[in-house]
């Protein structure tokens, strides 16, 4: 016996390894023998999808009948589909390449996950002449089922939207084709399977466990999305196996879209959102203004809306051409109608035309319809961008930006602070209403950014006009016997296979809450420092409050007095009039039934806070803005922001021009100028006599704060001419 060395071993292993690498290399089967044969009536969203995927991995693509009416029927609830079988047919009549490897694939709802080389690799793997897709449940025909051979493992049932194979054997399996274009392909197919005779002649099997092809009916929970090393796959965790092609067969388009938003390297960690900069329309290629596409805008006030002015301030600021504009507004509040007035009296001549709608002409669902329908009539009409007035849009240039992303229907995405509420979803319940996807929060909080199709958006997008003349062209978009109007949209939009997107590429703005906003005030917007608290800040907050700290804003006019921005112009003006609108103002005596006790040492003429309903709203205010000067400038103390006295007084020659010598009840004291001297009122100011330091100067809008009691001693000026409005807080008596 003869005894060979290790190394001698280990030589003639690795040779005989080369030898079979070489045979393997030598069965595979060139890239350039398939072709791909889909059939495309229309240029639909979900058919450029298929393409932008087949073109990613550089599968050579023939469609048949394109431009030609569809006749296969309604195939999502019946069997149809024949007409597909007839085109394939024919078009493989014409090819005399017997080798050629034939994948023949739906394209409206697929997308590829990955290359040629893979796709014929595992076909080659599966040794059998043609392989057809496979899902667990059975159609068309449940009597069919006894005549399906078992599979040992996966999926035992035929699906007919999709299959590889070698042309010879598929055009054996489709020679007896004689059906009507309604027929169901599906049915001839699984006829031809489910006949041992056929079956072995033509060599088919099933790709039973979705190596190949993964159909999602039935299959949902099996399949999720894989991140690694730079690529996103869908991954079958069933069957442990990564599909070459993904098909939302059946009523799983919104899965399919979901899945599309990733797959094939759409969106990745490593490179985020790697085709949102793809088949963009650059305005800034426009030599002119009258170059830009026209543009309705819908505007929609739907209930009582906090801030509505400063919406139309922003609708003004919007960076696009006015003159390229029409606006279609729709008011539903009566509330609101002075608002809608004011805007439309100062700017409307701006506009290219402007156009007014009232609730007592038209319902909501009806207003959207016909803002709608103004716009598929004007052939001048290039977009319809709708936005509703709770919509905060912060970023000037969102129009140009929606424009620019050359997409059917997309919105910006817009959040309510503080919490996960915006104005799309990302999935949808069974009942049709919202569901969270898998990546909403991640979207939510831009962890993710990039333009994802959605199954719902609302308050504000845009969307082409052209698709108002073609695929919703039905004027009764909005209209739904159980649906709200935005519901019913968005439904109307899906089922004609259109595609909503959201982006969150840039920051563009948030929703405001509209629950338990009340129009008794004069200024009801003052009210909403709880519901909206970023929105009152930016409308009430002096422009400078931010910067006090960092830029050294706090001045001390007096020992242990400071001086500081906190209101802005608006603020002052609006608390104000919402004083003299109330006009209840105190006579000034020293009986005082307001107070506790009922008299008043130094009594003033005012109107309490709590007069008005604004303690709450005022102790915020106290808490949020006051707090945190005060706990920088008397080191030490910790403030509670509670007050029993907190006021508007009114200082008039021939009311009460001045304020005797007094200690405040109070820790500390917050007096905040509410109008302007020199212009609204001559004199005025307040003396500290322990120091002999008077601020004669007030500015309005800023606070000044000191301590209430022993120390800081004080008067108020005479106001010589005019009216001054002074704001006064007595915090922690």
């Amino acid at each position: 016996m003869r005894l060979y060395s290790p190394f001698f071993t280990f030589l003639l292993t690795f040779a005989w390894s080369l030898i079979l690498l070489a045979n393997c290399e030598e069965q595979q089967i060139p890239e350039e023998k398939l072709l791909v044969l889909t059939v495309a009536t229309k240029n639909t969203d979900g058919f450029r999808r298929f393409l932008r995927s087949a073109k990613h991995f550089n599968y050579t693509v023939k469609v048949l009948g394109r431009d030609q009416k569809w006749n296969g029927g309604d195939y999502m609830s019946a069997p149809g589909g024949g007409q597909k079988v007839r085109l394939l047919k024919t078009a493989l009549e014409e090819m005399k390449n017997d080798d050629q490897i034939i994948l023949f694939i739906d394209s409206y709802d697929v997308v590829f996950a990955s290359g040629p080389k893979e796709l014929l690799k595992k076909f080659r793997q599966a040794k059998h002449k043609v392989v057809f897709s496979s899902e667990s449940l059975i159609w068309p025909d449940r009597h069919l089922e006894d005549k399906y051979p078992h599979v040992r493992e996966g999926n035992r049932f035929l699906n007919s939207g999709g299959f590889v194979g070698q042309l010879s054997n598929i055009k054996e399996m489709l020679v007896n084709w004689t059906g009507k274009d309604d027929d169901s392909d599906q049915l001839f197919f699984t006829k031809i399977y489910t006949d041992p005779a056929k079956r072995k002649s033509i060599n088919i099997t099933l790709d039973s466990r979705c190596r190949l092809f993964q159909n999602l009916f039935g299959s949902l929970d099996d399949v999720v999305l894989k991140f690694e090393d730079g690529r996103v796959r869908a991954r079958n965790v069933l069957y442990d196996t990564l599909p070459v092609i993904i098909h939302g067969n059946g009523p799983t388009k919104l899965q399919i879209n979901y899945l599309g938003n990733y797959i094939p390297n759409t969106w990745t960690f490593e490179k985020g959102c790697t085709m949102c900069h793809e088949d963009l329309l650059p305005l800034s290629a426009l030599k002119q203004e009258s170059e830009y596409p026209l543009v309705l805008i819908g505007v929609f006030i739907l209930q009582p809306t906090p801030f509505v002015t400063v919406f139309f301030e922003r609708l003004l600021k919007l960076q696009y051409p006015k003159d390229r504009i029409k606006l279609f507004i729709y008011n539903k509040e009566a509330h609101h109608e002075k608002h809608v007035t004011s805007f439309l009296m100062d700017h409307e001549s701006l506009y290219r035309e402007a156009k007014v709608i009232g609730p007592e002409e038209v319902d909501e669902a009806e207003a959207r319809n016909l803002a709608f329908d103004t716009c598929r009539k004007d052939k001048d009409c290039s977009y319809f961008f709708n936005i509703d007035a709770e919509v905060v849009l912060k970023n000037e240039n969102t129009l140009k930006i929606l424009i620019e992303q050359n997409l059917p229907v997309v919105a910006p995405m817009v959040t309510r602070v503080g919490r996960l509420w915006t104005n799309f979803w990302g999935a949808l319940s069974e009942e049709g209403y919202y569901a969270r996807s898998e990546d909403y929060v991640d979207i939510v909080q831009r962890q993710r950014v990039g333009v994802w199709n959605v199954p719902y958006v609302s308050s504000v997008f845009l969307l082409k006009a052209s698709l108002l003349q073609s695929e919703l062209d039905d004027y009764d978009l909005f209209d739904s016997a159980n649906l709200d109007p935005d519901m019913a949209f968005c439904q109307h939009i899906r089922n004609t296979g259109v595609f909503m997107y959201v982006t969150n590429m840039e920051i563009f703005g948030r929703i405001l809450s509209t629950d338990n906003y009340q129009t008794g005030h004069l200024h009801n917007d003052l009210w909403q420092i709880f519901e909206n608290p970023m929105d009152w800040e930016e409308r009430y907050i002096h422009e400078n409050y931010s910067h006090i700290m960092k830029d050294k804003l706090i001045e001390t006019p007096c020992p242990d007095v400071y001086w500081f921005p906190v209101f802005s112009d608006i603020a002052c003006k609006h608390i104000v009039e919402e004083m003299e609108n109330f006009g209840q103002w105190s006579g000034g005596g020293n009986k005082d039934t307001r107070i506790q006790g009922g008299y008043e040492n130094v009594p003033t003429i005012d109107i309490h806070m709590t007069q008005i309903n604004y303690k709450d709203e005022w102790q915020k205010f106290l808490q949020e803005y006051i707090t945190p000067i005060t706990e920088k400038m008397y080191p030490g103390y910790y403030t509670r922001a509670q007050f029993e006295l907190a006021f508007v007084v009114r200082y008039r020659p021939d009311e009460q021009p001045y304020l005797r010598p007094h200690h405040d009840a109070s820790t500390f004291t917050i007096n905040i100028a509410l109008n302007e001297v020199g212009l609204d009122y001559q004199g005025g100011g307040c003396r500290f006599l322990r120091y002999n330091c008077s601020i004669q100067a007030p500015r309005k809008g800023w606070a000044l704060m000191h301590p209430g009691r022993l120390t800081h001693y004080h008067e108020g000026l005479p106001t010589t001419a005019g009216t001054r409005y002074i704001a006064v807080s007595f915090v922690d008596p």
